[in-house]
């Protein structure tokens, strides 16, 4: 299974697409509706296990904090503070980069408690492939992690439905939040770079996690079938910077794709359209802060992404 760095591809890495405006009127609260009716429909058919309860997705919350928990474990590990410290980080910073470890691995503790608590065996951690290169890699690569666990438990929220279980995970996507600021702000970029975060589907969530598990224990394999990868092979810009307009080159293993989606919190819908034609798609305008691109056969509308229409992907565009 491809690397998260190469779904990544050029973009992985850099923060792009400057000075793009917000849509006017973003129908956020029309999407949120249409997410709660087609959540539990389209379950059995798109990859994900039939009849997925409460528990099953504190699961999967927990195969993403033990990833990020080994992540940062293995790379202060790997890497000694001079190293970050040549970044320009100061040594508040670094304590504090250091603490988000720590927090990822009190987010394990409590839901291991919760789901021994239900009754139900926790899944184990895996055997990671980070393969961490620099100092500055793992710095850009936290940053990404952060906003896609952000991203993965705003789109599971509608599929809970016990609102203690829905308490914990807020409790915890709220922080993640802050570890995704922290790191923007560490790494001298916007801050806030959207007014909104993008909730991203399990299945696409997965399909990102994947890239980095190596191995897991028996019985720790989740149920949940990930998408083709999509990577980039050229960005058509210069300085790796990509821009609203920009064709991007793309590759997957996967047929049928007939358009781009781009995934963006804001975005009336939640996702913007554009026509995939001979291995490329060009970059719509009004885009900010993390997006995640898909290939898709269909280009709905409603702007609402859904796993009945995703071919491929994500890919992940980190812009400000």
């Amino acid at each position: 299974m491809p690397g998260i760095r190469q779904i990544f591809g050029v973009v992985a890495v850099v923060f792009a697409i400057t000075g793009s405006a917000l849509p006017a009127q973003p129908k956020l609260s029309s999407r949120a509706l249409r997410a709660y009716d087609i959540s539990a429909r389209q379950l059995a058919s798109t990859g994900l296990p039939a009849g997925l309860t409460d528990i099953d997705i504190l699961q999967f919350a927990l195969t993403l904090e033990n990833l990020e928990t080994a992540f940062y474990q293995q790379g202060f590990a790997q890497f000694p503070d001079s190293d970050f410290l040549a970044l320009g980080l100061t040594q508040a910073q670094l304590t504090d980069l250091k603490s988000i470890g720590s927090t990822e691995q009190v987010h394990v503790t409590t839901l291991l408690s919760a789901i021994a608590g239900a009754g139900t065996q926790p899944v184990a951690p895996c055997q990671y492939n980070f393969g961490f290169t620099t100092a500055k890699a793992m710095v850009a690569t936290a940053s990404i992690l952060e906003n896609i666990g952000v991203s993965a438990y705003l789109g599971a929220a509608p599929m809970i439905t016990t609102p203690s279980i829905l308490t914990t995970a807020a409790e915890i996507v709220t922080v993640e939040a802050r570890h995704q600021t922290f790191v923007r702000t560490a790494s001298q970029v916007a801050a806030v770079p959207s007014a909104f975060d993008t909730p991203l589907g399990i299945r696409s969530v997965f399909t990102l996690a994947a890239g980095f598990i190596a191995s897991c224990p028996s019985g720790s394999n989740l149920a949940i079938t990930p998408f083709p990868a999509v990577t980039t092979m050229a960005s058509g810009s210069s300085n790796n910077i990509i821009q609203a307009g920009t064709v991007l080159q793309l590759q997957t293993t996967a047929t049928g794709g007939t358009f781009c989606s781009f995934t963006n919190g804001g975005e009336p819908g939640g996702a913007a359209f554009v026509p995939f034609a001979n291995g490329a798609c060009a970059v719509p305008q009004n885009l900010a802060g993390q997006v995640y691109v898909h290939i898709t056969n269909a280009a709905p509308l409603t702007g609402l992404l859904t796993d009945a229409i995703t071919v491929a992907g994500p890919m992940v565009m980190v812009v400000s």
